[in-house]
């Protein structure tokens, strides 16, 4: 069955809304939010945060009130395989990156722990209600911490987001310029998302692929576009708290915020088919746990690093579509992957982090970053 222009113009023309909704929503919301006299550091932890994760949450809810569970749970997996893989990837290729405290010892642990949490919510096949609470609940926790957290932050850090989310402008016309910044933006998120799960529902109907795999390359790389902008962006202007922070907090948005919500506003809750619950989620579990022995050794994300990532982004989209496409070659690569370059790989920053562990057991103190390979 071809592909109608048509459904390719809804799956352009609605992720393009999506940027551009998710856009004006970020804009008017936190210049709302610093005229309002909210620090900047909170906003760009907590309103930017949301924003970007607006496209993956317009989808999520629309693919699930529409009975399109695969496209939704594939949208937030392929997103934050993305998230970590490729956009970390290239911005550290930019430029190295280095970590904050708060992240690597708070908010990556917790990035694993939520991705784990949904592995576990997601083994009887279906994330219900009751689970999607769950995670709301712990969304709500998470930015009352970031809350508290923030004014905790050293000059420097608060700095950088004082230079990105600097105070606003309190007069009428500033703020009602403001407000309807957000409403156009929310507007367009949700029409956006209209036309973009319909044209991805098609595409993938036309080319006899499964709704999930849509979700998890095509979906997943078009909700992302807001987290690409602001990392890389970030990474240029040197504010690499920002780049790193958006990444991380953006996965763990996605969990908490999209499939939280997007399952507890759906009666049935969101299925998780049994190939993601084997294959995908775990592959996400598992890029969430490798961040963290890379980013404790010496406190950053090198260029080689960054470069490995984005290979695994590219070996792993490359086997969904040759296993998508019915290729026998997918079993045989999904085997090497998994069976050879996952574990060589494993071992090879494990001894990294392990040496940097006895370095600092031998000088009592956390080791600062060190200069790009």
């Amino acid at each position: 069955m071809p592909i109608d222009i048509v459904t390719v113009l809804m799956l352009i023309g609605g992720g393009v809304l999506l940027v551009v909704g998710a856009e004006g929503l970020v804009r008017g919301a936190s210049r709302l939010a610093a005229s309002m006299g909210i620090p900047p550091i909170i906003i760009g932890l907590t309103v930017v945060a949301l924003g970007t994760s607006s496209p993956e949450l317009a989808v999520g809810i629309s693919s699930s009130l529409g009975g399109n569970a695969d496209i939704a749970m594939g949208n937030v997996v392929g997103s934050n395989i993305f998230n970590v893989l490729f956009i970390l990837g290239v911005t550290a290729i930019i430029s190295p990156l280095v970590v904050h405290e708060r992240i690597i010892f708070f908010e990556v642990p917790l990035m694993i722990f939520v991705s784990l949490l949904l592995l576990v919510f997601s083994i009887g096949g279906n994330l219900n209600r009751i689970e999607g609470i769950i995670l709301i609940v712990g969304l709500i926790a998470y930015m009352l911490f970031l809350i508290r957290q923030s004014r905790r932050e050293n000059a420097a850090v608060t700095a950088e987001y004082a230079a990105e989310f600097s105070e606003a402008d309190k007069t009428p016309s500033t703020i009602a310029r403001d407000v309807i910044f957000v409403l156009v933006g929310l507007g367009l998120l949700v029409t956006g998302s209209e036309l973009f799960v319909g044209g991805a529902t098609e595409i993938a109907e036309a080319l006899g692929v499964s709704q999930l795999v849509i979700g998890l390359t095509i979906v997943a790389i078009g909700t992302s576009l807001p987290e690409v902008a602001t990392s890389i962006l970030a990474s240029l202007k040197g504010e690499r708290d920002i780049a790193v922070g958006n990444v991380v907090g953006s996965n763990i948005f996605n969990i908490l915020a999209v499939l939280g919500i997007s399952s507890a506003v759906s009666g049935s809750g969101i299925a998780a088919a049994d190939v993601a619950v084997r294959f995908d989620i775990p592959i996400m579990t598992g890029v969430a746990v490798i961040t963290a022995p890379i980013i404790f050794s010496r406190r950053e994300v090198s260029r080689w690093e960054g470069v490995l990532f984005v290979g695994y982004y590219f070996a792993y989209t490359a086997y969904l579509i040759l296993d998508a496409s019915g290729n026998s070659h997918a079993g045989n690569f999904r085997v090497a992957m998994l069976g050879v370059v996952v574990p060589v790989t494993c071992l090879v920053v494990l001894l990294v982090a392990g040496k940097e562990f006895l370095h600092l057991r031998k000088n009592g103190g956390i080791r600062g970053p060190q200069s790009a390979a």
